[in-house]
């Protein structure tokens, strides 16, 4: 659901600009793409799409962070990506042609820009590096996707819970990881109690501290020895 229109946010002076894969775009395309978008924002826990749509376009993420999931037979999500500012979000669908495999859902209020099919696809017949990076972007997307799978696979409960510490501490920068127990164990893919369980005896060994939700990693080293990364 969009909240309000936000036409204030420009291409050329966007913060996450040099975050982004627009950032390799010219200053008549820049401009050009500011008459051609439509910015909003959006609530906590809005939808941008959901699995089985079909994509009119690409979402640019410009504040705010953005989970990206699927849900499996009984429902449960199992977080795939958290996107933050600079990332847009939904091209493969788009360039594939296919339905979403994915979901994405706002985990906080964002301000978001949205680039229509025919723009996107402009931008990439005009400029290469544009369609350079797109194509660099969908191979890390590959290589993050196959790391993931091979830890899901190999990796206990306990490894994988520091893992994804460390890569939202990562996503979370300065700030404490802020997400709900739910959501958490979606992204490191277990279940929420075993979440829970295995957050306590990391704040008890002294590897995390908890404020009511919000967890901040306080011995990244040893994080690091128990998901051996």
């Amino acid at each position: 659901m969009l909240v309000k229109t936000y036409k204030q946010i420009k291409c050329t002076s966007c913060q996450a600009k040099s975050m982004s894969l627009i950032d390799n775009l010219t200053n008549s395309e820049l401009t050009e793409l500011e008459e051609n978008r439509g910015c909003s924002y959006y609530k906590k826990s809005d939808t941008l799409f959901v699995e089985g749509s079909f994509p009119r376009g690409v979402f640019c993420l410009n504040h705010g962070k953005v989970k990206v999931f699927t849900r499996g037979d009984e429902g449960k999500e199992q977080i795939i990506h958290i996107a933050t500012p600079g990332e847009i979000i939904g091209f493969r669908a788009m360039l594939s042609g296919d339905p979403y495999l994915v979901s994405a859902e706002t985990l906080e209020e964002c301000a978001i820009c949205f680039i229509t099919k025919d723009e996107f696809f402009k931008l990439m017949d005009a400029n290469s590096e544009f369609r350079n990076d797109i194509i660099r972007g969908l191979s890390k997307e590959l290589g993050e996707r196959a790391v993931s799978i091979t830890d899901m696979a190999q990796k206990s409960v306990r490894e994988r819970i520091a893992s994804a510490l460390l890569q939202l501490q990562e996503i979370y920068g300065a700030e404490p990881v802020n997400l709900s127990r739910e959501d958490l164990a979606n992204f490191v893919g277990t279940a929420t109690e075993t979440l829970i369980r295995f957050l306590k005896e990391f704040k008890e060994d002294g590897l995390i501290e908890i404020n009511t939700r919000k967890v901040f990693v306080v011995n990244s080293a040893k994080l690091h020895q128990i998901a051996g990364r």
